[in-house]
């Protein structure tokens, strides 16, 4: 028991490496780009590269191969990201189509688009949802729930993971270091303050949406050896679907059920948060039923 709590902090620890090491060179680079971006900015960035990054290291050490990740063969491949894709849109459109009915958004009347624009606008909000989806579906869905499932059960992983997942999304920080004003430990501070704001109560609703979000990815991942196209395609529906949603309307949390939604990204909340659970469970009575 005590080995396997301590393997479940192995991702921490990894996480912990890459933010100090794009601390210390983010200092040098913001020294380079100047004010054109962020100190925080930079950091943030420099580390999801190294996570990337720590992919193929981490592949070689656990000899962990391309089908051990999910993927399945090119044309299996290629089938199952729009067949995700069609699954993301059935499982996220009735939220938002609720949402716009409680009055939570509204079209935004200072935005005037035309056909060309709208669909260009759809069109790069596509390709960054995949390339999002690219780069976290076979981190998470795929090394981290691949690892961890060999030493502990499939659920338990599942679980583990989603909870990186969705605390990921909130080490961020706030504040603005000038480039002249920035140390070799400014980056550090920032993150400090990106660890501390993980519990802040604001994003509680966000939190617990995309933990359910990456439970039913690792669902959707287990299922099958080779299922991980699925969640690339899954995820990328969800992405697109939310920048789509702002891109196009303002939110009223003023409203009687502004509530529903949080501030993270103005869509996820409690009631993609409930959704999802809902979701869930309609999968494990489906299991019990058949038996599965």
């Amino acid at each position: 028991m005590l080995k396997r709590s301590l393997y479940m902090l192995v991702p921490l620890a990894v996480l912990l490496a890459v933010s100090v090491l794009s601390c210390l060179l983010g200092y040098f680079l913001i020294q380079i780009v100047g004010d054109r971006f962020t100190l925080s900015k930079v950091i943030s960035k420099t580390t999801l590269i190294f996570l990337v990054l720590s992919i193929f290291p981490a592949m070689r050490w656990l000899k962990i191969n391309r089908s051990d990740l999910g993927f399945a063969s090119g044309k299996t491949l290629l089938k199952q990201i729009p067949q995700g894709f069609a699954f993301g849109l059935l499982t996220l459109l009735p939220v938002l189509w609720l949402e716009y009915q409680l009055g939570i958004h509204s079209l935004d009347p200072a935005k005037h688009w035309t056909g060309l624009l709208l669909a260009q606008k759809m069109g790069l909000a596509l390709l960054l949802a995949l390339l999002i989806s690219l780069v976290e579906e076979p981190l998470f869905r795929g090394l981290l729930i691949t690892s961890l499932g060999r030493k502990m059960p499939l659920c338990t992983a599942i679980l583990v993971s989603a909870l990186y997942y969705a605390s990921l999304h909130f080490l961020r920080s706030h504040s603005e270091i000038p480039s002249d004003q920035a140390t070799l430990t400014s980056g550090f501070t920032l993150l400090g303050e990106a660890f501390g704001s993980l519990f802040m109560p604001l994003y509680l609703p966000d939190w617990l949406a995309l933990l359910m979000v990456g439970m039913i990815l690792g669902v959707i991942r287990t299922r099958a050896p080779g299922n991980l196209g699925l969640c690339i395609g899954c995820h990328a529906a969800w992405v697109w679907q939310i920048k789509i949603s702002k891109a196009l309307s303002i939110t009223h949390f003023k409203s009687p059920y502004g509530f529903l939604v949080g501030h993270y990204d103005n869509v996820i909340g409690w009631l993609v948060a409930g959704w999802l659970s809902l979701v869930l469970l309609a999968y494990w009575v489906y299991r019990r039923f058949r038996g599965l």
